[in-house]
């Protein structure tokens, strides 16, 4: 960075670190791109990067950066953020528009009523049944304690390990290797692997409640 670069991937809090320490000068950037726009306006990033862009706009700039946002998922708040940022002539690429079916023809999508208490117990026999021993299977929970509960249950007979945001980073990487390479089949994770994550071939993906 001292010699100067064409791009910089990063978090909001590096990069804020490192503008913080002098190590960093936004004040020529072209083009700022924020991924997961919903998450990172949301999740208690908002502040950090509306620090970072504040260096580099100017209010009612022409000459403010291009700045381009993608996301999955794109609630009206979204777009009333995004527009402080945004050019006044801003154009929106919507990839899906009011199709209905927004999910891959070749999935098939199963709805399961069961009492809480039976939970584990139904998913074991699901993974059992559409998995089987040799298939990978993710396991979405609400909460770390659940993800962590579930791993360790009986019911669940598949080798078995959780990620969330507790597990340090190293760990975190150590377990999704085993899971890629097949060293274990079933993968119990809070909502931090579902984004941005290229696992092959699971067979199987198991939302243990309804998704909020």
């Amino acid at each position: 960075m001292r010699n100067g670069i064409d791009i910089l991937v990063g978090t909001p809090g590096r990069i804020k670190d490192h503008l913080q320490n002098g190590k960093l000068d936004l004040t020529k950037v072209k083009h700022v791109v924020l991924d997961e726009v919903d998450q990172m306006l949301d999740m208690g990033f908002a502040e950090q990067v509306e620090d970072i862009l504040r260096v580099a706009y100017k209010k009612d700039s022409e000459d403010n950066p291009q700045t381009l946002l993608f996301s999955a998922t794109c609630p009206h708040w979204v777009y009333d953020v995004a527009k402080k940022y945004m050019k006044s002539r801003y154009e929106q690429i919507d990839l899906i528009g009011k199709r209905t079916q927004k999910a891959a023809t070749t999935v098939e999508h199963l709805a399961i009523e069961c009492h809480w208490s039976q939970r584990a117990a139904v998913i074991g026999d699901v993974i059992q049944v559409y998995s089987g021993s040799h298939g990978r299977t993710i396991v979405f929970c609400e909460t770390k304690k659940e993800a962590n509960e579930l791993a360790l249950n009986a019911s669940i007979k598949q080798d078995c390990q959780s990620l969330h945001g507790d597990i340090p980073q190293k760990q975190r990487e150590i377990t999704l290797k085993g899971f890629r390479n097949g060293t274990f089949k079933v993968l119990v994770a809070t909502n931090v692997a579902a984004r941005g994550l290229d696992i092959p071939e699971v067979d199987l993906v198991v939302q243990s409640s309804p998704p909020k």
